[in-house]
């Protein structure tokens, strides 16, 4: 053949690949065998090894190119990249279509999409004239890493879209269970160690510096979004969207469904239930959306999550237990909490001898009785929740759990607002109540070696009575303490100077507002953030909200009305946030924070209480973090790194590696329970 055929035969040849290819992955059927499919992309090798001139980026023989010499690049997302929120009950799918409808003018109805949940790794495709130029991963939401190389390996991810257009896309990357089960069978036949899921080995064979070892683990991709593009027509419903996927040669899981109303939902979520384990791909859940784009773009966003999607998640695993007892706790708020003690019993990977029952109207809603044998689940796959109790097996000794009248702590009378379910100890002043406000704070402003027993210490010693107490003490105060040495002492000494600069939503949701929680305290900051803006513009000045001055300056003009405008601030949230910043006694601590010089800077997120005396080492390459950002998101959220594994140590977390690692082995010995990245980020969720 002279070049001129040679050129024509290799477009014949891609032009054909690629078609078979879309009748393989996406449209799931094939006129030839796949040996056939491999014959001619030998063919098109073999030419354009002789004919390299003639080699395009999206010829199928580019699907693996050469090895990466080190560390992923950055790269960042055009469109945000945020979770969905989570939802474990019929109950929670109703409540969010609740709130959903009070956003929607009266007349609209809600239709949605429910789509089948891939247990993957979130990625984003870019094309550029209709060629595939970039895939990054999920990373943090605003930057994620650039791991091209990889996602070409994968034959159903079209090289060249039908269309040659610019389109940003979402989808999930996954690893099916006969390819999962194959990649361990060669593992077992090197002698090597498994791996533990489809999921990670997905997620850990997507950032392979090596190419050719990602093609070789037959990974496959869904795709479900559509973000920035400049295609005409641009679908105004999500039912639309997966439909135009199709059209462009994407795969996409055609295992959705339109859903009139919730009542279509729920016969679909039934439905998932029932094919879940004949799917050739592992699932978690539903995904479901609202349809209308329209909506969706009303509906928003909240700081972290979509209002017009949620993931419902498949029932956690179960398990029986005994209650032992029921004991109450009084939290920094007031709020008496009664716990249930059970005989400890395996959820899930994990002994759970505790669970929450809430409040007293959950309490009598259960129905839960000392000695009651009752079905436990973690919530979440985290959280330990009692699901019901197994009245069959009462045997009449059981005994009913009647809620104090008065503190268990401090005596005084309990109240109960008409508009809330929680009752509340009415001594402000309550013992138990400062206890846990000194250590919601210590833990979320991050004042290392701050744990428990130095705050009981403090407070038997009268050295700590309000908040700003912790910035006046000294070394000298300090050593006066059994529990401390020089060390020590000047190790605190140190932490406590170092918060004195501190993220504004941190130290708002440090404070131990009612109601303002990690994601409202971040709210209230941007509030706060606004408003000092235009005073400052109204006054001619520009001076930056830096200090707790500025903070009270604002709280003497803030009104229901103004805090109303904040995100996700409703009437009773507004009027708790009032309250609170109106106190004389805040303010006056307010005022002493001041004077001992504690002033804002911006430091992003503030941590949350998640990980609270729990205790972490990190091994192995992650996904989607670094080590040093996953030590970081632990300590952000109240837990402690340490470099070995030790009886003391609540989870290791496990990356990828080619072998089992000493520390692996440590947890095993030590019997402490293995995450995996998806697990951790899950714990943060």
């Amino acid at each position: 053949m002279d070049k001129k055929e040679v050129k024509t035969r290799i477009e014949k040849l891609k032009e054909k690949i690629r078609d078979l290819n879309y009748q393989y992955f996406i449209l799931n059927k094939s006129e030839v065998s796949e040996a056939v499919r491999d014959s001619l992309k030998l063919e098109l090798k073999q030419l354009e090894e002789r004919f390299p001139e003639f080699i395009t980026p999206d010829s199928p023989t580019q699907r693996v190119g050469a090895p990466l010499s080190g560390r992923f690049d950055k790269v960042p997302h055009i469109t945000p990249k945020k979770s969905l929120a989570d939802v474990f009950s019929w109950e929670n799918i109703e409540d969010w279509e609740n709130k959903m409808a009070k956003l929607l003018p009266s007349d609209q109805v809600l239709h949605y999409v429910c789509e089948l949940k891939i247990d993957g790794l979130n990625i984003t495709l870019h094309y550029e004239e209709g060629l595939l130029k970039k895939a990054i991963t999920r990373g943090d939401g605003t930057l994620g890493e650039d791991v091209t190389h990889t996602i070409k390996t994968i034959e159903s991810i079209p090289l060249a879209l039908n269309e040659k257009i610019n389109l940003e896309v979402t989808g999930e990357v996954y690893i099916n269970k006969e390819a999962f089960k194959r990649i361990n069978d060669e593992q077992i036949a090197r002698g090597g160690e498994t791996f533990e899921n489809a999921r990670n080995t997905a997620a850990g064979t997507v950032r392979q510096l090596d190419p050719a070892v990602a093609a070789g683990r037959n990974l496959s991709a869904f795709f479900y979004e559509i973000g920035q593009t400049d295609m005409e027509g641009v679908p105004r419903r999500q039912q639309n969207v997966l439909e135009r996927l199709l059209d462009l040669g994407l795969p996409v899981c055609t295992e959705y469904r339109y859903a009139e109303s919730l009542s279509d939902v729920k016969k679909f979520l039934e439905h998932a239930g029932e094919i879940r384990e004949k799917l050739p791909y592992e699932i978690d859940g539903v995904v479901i959306k609202v349809n209308e784009k329209s909506q969706q773009q009303i509906l928003g966003w909240t700081a972290k999550t979509p209002r017009f999607a949620a993931a419902y998640k498949f029932p956690a695993e179960q398990s029986t237990t005994r209650v032992l007892d029921i004991h109450v706790q009084v939290g920094r708020t007031g709020a008496l909490t009664p716990v249930a003690v059970l005989s400890p019993v395996k959820v899930a990977g994990s002994t759970i001898s505790r669970a929450t029952l809430h409040n007293e109207d959950e309490l009598k809603r259960k129905d839960v009785r000392i000695g009651d044998t009752v079905i436990i689940q973690k919530a979440g796959d985290v959280i330990p929740e009692i699901v019901g109790v197994l009245k069959d097996l009462r045997n009449g000794n059981e005994k009913e759990f009647k809620f104090p009248n008065h503190c268990p702590v401090c005596n005084s009378k309990v109240i109960r607002k008409e508009d809330e379910s929680a009752i509340r100890c009415s001594n402000p002043d309550c013992f138990a109540q400062d206890r846990e406000r000194f250590i919601h704070f210590a833990t979320v402003m991050n004042i290392d070696t701050m744990g428990e027993k130095v705050i009981d210490a403090l407070l038997e010693a009268q050295m700590i009575d309000e908040i700003s107490d912790v910035f006046k003490l000294t070394r000298a105060n300090l050593l006066q303490l059994p529990l401390f040495k020089e060390k020590k002492s000047d190790k605190l000494i140190e932490a406590i100077a170092a918060v004195k600069k501190i993220g504004l939503e941190r130290f708002l949701f440090a404070l131990g507002i009612r109601h303002v929680g990690e994601e409202t305290a971040i709210a209230l900051a941007n509030f706060f953030r606004h408003e000092w803006q235009e005073h400052q513009d109204k006054k001619g000045h520009s001076k930056t909200f830096s200090d707790v001055n500025d903070l009270l300056v604002l709280a003497q003009e803030m009104s229901i009305e103004k805090l109303e405008q904040a995100e996700g601030f409703g009437e009773k949230v507004s009027e708790e946030v009032l309250e609170w910043f109106k106190n004389e006694r805040n303010v006056e601590m307010l005022k002493k924070l001041q004077e001992e010089g504690l002033h804002f800077v911006d430091e992003g997120k503030p941590m949350s209480l998640k990980l609270k005396g729990m205790i972490f080492v990190v091994t192995g390459t992650l996904t989607n973090l670094s080590r040093d950002q996953a030590k970081e998101r632990i300590r952000q959220n109240g837990g402690k790194v340490v470099n070995s594994v030790s009886s003391k140590t609540t989870y290791l977390i496990q990356g990828e590696q080619e072998k089992a690692s000493t520390k692996e082995k440590d947890a095993k010995k030590y019997n402490v329970k293995v995450l995996s990245e998806v697990e951790f980020l899950k714990l943060i969720e």
